[in-house]
């Protein structure tokens, strides 16, 4: 799982799976929902996410975590 964060568009992209998206569907004011081609969720994308979310901290609690990066 990948978090992209637009500044210029104020959008952040949760990739939840490293596929192709074949659709894309609006489930509510500024957020998209991505799916492959055999209808599973890919990932999430939030338009205005600085109004919408704290973007000034990033926890994560009982994540098996094989690898974390920071950029």
């Amino acid at each position: 799982m990948k978090l992209h964060y637009y500044p210029e568009t104020d959008s952040l992209y949760i990739e939840l799976r490293a596929a192709p998206s074949a659709e894309t569907r609006e489930i509510a004011a500024g957020l998209n929902v991505d799916f492959d081609q055999d209808g599973n969720v890919v990932g999430l994308d939030i338009d205005g996410a600085s109004k919408k979310l704290d973007l000034t901290s990033l926890e994560a609690t009982d994540l098996p975590f094989a690898s974390l990066k920071a950029a």
